[in-house]
């Protein structure tokens, strides 16, 4: 689940010719905020969760992920967990998290930077998630005793197991990724291949195929009443950045007011993938099954990063084309979010507020006032 990240939003990092403010991103354009415009931050719309808002989005390099019961969400190196306790109170939990790309900046170069980029929305998701399940189980039933593989995982690793469990936990999902989403797509469409001749039709029926069994994957997945409920949260996610990208006050009204889709949503990166892959698969024809399989395997991070450079630049730009661009990934984000709970937005501000300065953010880019805004 955490592998395709679908509940991830906020691939998009910091962007050449943006200042840090300690809070979010400001653009360097010189161009007012919509409070200094006279522009009142609003929304328009009803209750689906969809409305369009009335003020012009701007990037705040904030992102995150929804987990059990709760967010997660990042602000820089910053990253906080807020999760719902079975008793009702809210668990908030604060690290800080330093990136492949800021560790090595060789590896924070365009095009190779979203494999990376995408690797450390793994390893933070895993980690976020692992916490978020131990929160949850606080107050239950006694833990059971230790296996003697579990005894010998211990033993033998000692602090270490949990890293080790974590990454064979990814390097199997990975594995199991690839053969669903790449292989599988591929040999049906070598089945059909007697029937279409045409290798450019191929390729074409080949992502077909692959966004069809990933439409199926999360539909069958969202039958789970926990990622049923995970997809609220993510929904809850998405309103809080798109509440205070558009200028509004953090709190539950405007959040539920906001719209659950967003730009840099890593379903639209996912998606983004898939669509990629055909133009690539369309050039890139081997003649024999083990190539066609080789180059698949080969070509995943050169897509991936492909991908991850278009989704940079639609998150922070917003334009006719942009929007157009962005609007199939938006759709398909309609089956990894549903509308979240009061409830669960007031976990989401919570993640939020532990990591970004929203009321200073919204002063200095859409002029925002508290005092007239009377919360």
């Amino acid at each position: 689940m955490y592998l395709l990240s679908p509940c991830t939003s906020g691939f998009a990092g910091e962007e050449p010719g943006r200042e840090e403010n300690g809070r979010g991103l400001q653009e360097k354009t010189g161009e007012p905020g919509a409070g200094e415009k006279g522009i009142q931050p609003g929304v328009f719309g009803g209750e689906d969760g969809r409305e369009r808002m009335a003020v012009k989005q701007r990037y705040s390099g904030i992102g995150g992920q929804a987990i059990l019961e709760g967010i997660m969400m990042k602000n820089r190196d910053d990253y906080a967990c807020a999760v719902r306790r079975p008793d009702g109170s809210i668990a908030v939990d604060k690290k800080r998290y330093v990136s492949m790309t800021e560790k090595h900046p060789v590896l924070g170069l365009p095009l190779l930077r979203g494999v990376f980029v995408f690797a450390d929305s793994l390893i933070l998701g895993m980690r976020s998630l692992n916490w978020s399940a131990s929160i949850c189980a606080e107050g239950g039933e006694e833990e059971e005793e230790p296996s003697k593989f579990e005894e010998w995982l211990t033993r033998t690793f000692g602090e270490k197991t949990e890293a080790v469990i974590m990454g064979a936990v990814m390097v199997f999902s990975f594995l199991a990724a690839i053969c669903i989403f790449m292989l599988l797509p591929m040999y049906l469409a070598v089945l059909v291949r007697k029937l279409v001749p045409n290798e450019y039709l191929i390729a074409f029926l080949e992502g077909v195929f692959r966004i069809a069994i990933f439409i199926l994957y999360i539909k069958l997945i969202s039958r789970m009443e926990d990622i049923r409920r995970t997809f609220m949260y993510h929904g809850a996610e998405h309103k809080c950045i798109n509440c205070v990208e558009h200028g509004l006050p953090l709190n539950v009204e405007n959040v539920m007011r906001s719209s659950r889709e967003h730009k840099r949503c890593g379903t639209s990166f996912l998606l983004d993938v898939m669509v990629i892959a055909i133009l690539f698969f369309m050039v890139v024809r081997p003649e024999t099954l083990i190539g066609r399989a080789v180059s698949r395997i080969i070509l995943i991070p050169v897509i991936a990063g492909v991908s991850y450079e278009f989704l940079r630049w639609a998150g922070t730009h917003d334009s006719v084309l942009v929007n157009a661009l962005s609007r199939p990934g938006m759709w398909m984000q309609g089956l990894t979010t549903r509308e979240p709970t009061p409830d669960m937005a007031e976990v989401a501000i919570q993640a939020v507020e532990a990591v970004f300065d929203w009321k200073a953010y919204l002063r200095e880019t859409f002029g925002w006032r508290e005092e007239a805004s009377g919360s």
